[in-house]
């Protein structure tokens, strides 16, 4: 029997850069400017194994949908949620360009009704950063074709077998 090789995963974090080297002090007194402290997004190698995604019940990122998330078509997830069950699973370039604030079309697989799974890709599902280091998940289809009403609560994870999210409705307010 073949062994099972555990998925190798890479944290990301961010470095800050709160002490300019001297070329750049320089630069920024040749130009009359401020320095401003920087922050790039890097690997490491983590201590702690990758969250286990537990197939019975695998959903890592459980909320319920708010007013504004219905009006924008947008989940909106959480700077933790997506850097410890999102962004560890993804190379280092394509976290790089969503923290650098560019959308990353994606796959979300609504496995709500579960003998008859639905998938939502391409241009119409979009992963990007917001202005406040949260994250949104843009699938205005997938609002409507579940009807997804405030208060009900949803669940999501990345996976990494076949790089998609997949979302399942788990509890509707109004039915």
């Amino acid at each position: 029997m073949a062994e099972k090789k555990p998925l190798v995963t890479m944290k990301k974090t961010f470095f800050y850069n709160f002490f300019p080297s001297k070329a750049e002090e320089e630069a920024c007194e040749a130009n009359n400017t401020p320095w401003v402290a920087t922050r790039e997004l890097i690997e490491i190698r983590d201590i702690y194994p990758a969250p286990k995604i537990d197939l019975e019940n695998p959903w890592q990122i459980k909320k319920k949908i708010t007013h504004d998330e219905i009006a924008l078509g947008k989940l909106v997830v959480p700077f933790f949620e997506t850097f410890e069950y999102i962004l560890r699973y993804w190379k280092l370039d394509e976290a790089k360009s969503l923290v650098n604030g560019y959308g990353i079309c994606v796959n979300v697989w609504d496995v709500t009704e579960e003998n008859d799974p639905k998938k939502y890709e391409g241009g119409r599902v979009c992963f990007r950063k917001l202005y406040n280091d949260d994250y949104s998940l843009s699938c205005m289809e997938l609002f409507n074709d579940r009807g997804l009403g405030v208060d009900d609560e949803i669940g999501l994870y990345w996976d990494p077998r076949n790089s998609s999210f997949m979302f399942k409705l788990l509890s509707k307010v109004n039915a």
